[in-house]
């Protein structure tokens, strides 16, 4: 057993701030599952998947920041002891999974080692827990501070009414806001597109 903790703190240790490593390797140990890093995804952070006869999977995106990697972590970790306790007879995000993700994340705010901002706005979202930190703004908006700055990169939400920017090799015009996402034209066919305010795009000059 020590080998394989030893296995996943080393594999972790490129993932993961130093002080949850050792969280994460419980988990592991105490909820044997195919853990796997995964290539960036631009639909979901990180997946878990039932395996009635087997070991269940969790992947991770690769590319996320060391915060972000723990919270989503511990997300689809949720969702695998949720199942194990319901067997599939619940909702994916329903009560039941949030009293579960809420029990597991909170040991992570009360350990002190987040930054403040990460720590005050992740105890904000337990009172209305939301489905992934991908739905949950306020979170999403303070995890993007960690992430690798990508020059040339801008926040839509940052640029002003009616800029045109760059997104997945396409020209786009900045419409109104609503509620999270901004309808935005696509300049090749006039086609709207509902866009997240937290999407980083290239503004064109």
């Amino acid at each position: 057993m020590s080998k394989k903790k030893e296995k996943y703190r080393m594999v972790l240790s490129k993932y993961l701030p130093a002080n949850f490593i050792e969280i994460v390797v419980e988990l592991l140990v105490k909820h044997p599952v195919k853990f796997r890093v995964a290539k960036p995804r631009k639909t979901k952070l990180g997946d878990f998947r039932a395996n009635r006869d087997g070991l269940h999977q969790i992947t991770i995106n690769g590319d996320l920041n060391p915060y972000s990697f723990l919270i989503t972590t511990i997300h689809e970790f949720a969702h695998l002891v949720t199942f194990e306790e319901y067997k599939g007879r619940v909702k994916p995000h329903g009560k039941e999974w949030q009293l579960t993700y809420s029990k597991m994340i909170y040991p992570v705010i009360e350990s002190g080692n987040l930054p403040k901002d990460v720590s005050d706005v992740l105890l904000n979202s337990l009172i209305n827990v939301k489905a992934s930190s991908c739905t949950d703004q306020n979170l999403s908006r303070v995890l993007i501070k960690y992430d690798k700055p990508v020059q040339g990169l801008i926040l839509l939400e940052e640029l002003p009414s009616k800029s045109i920017f760059n997104l997945s090799g396409k020209n786009f015009t900045k419409g109104n806001l609503r509620r999270t996402r901004y309808v935005c034209v696509d300049n090749s066919n006039n086609k709207r597109y509902l866009i997240s305010a937290l999407a980083q795009v290239k503004k064109i000059e």
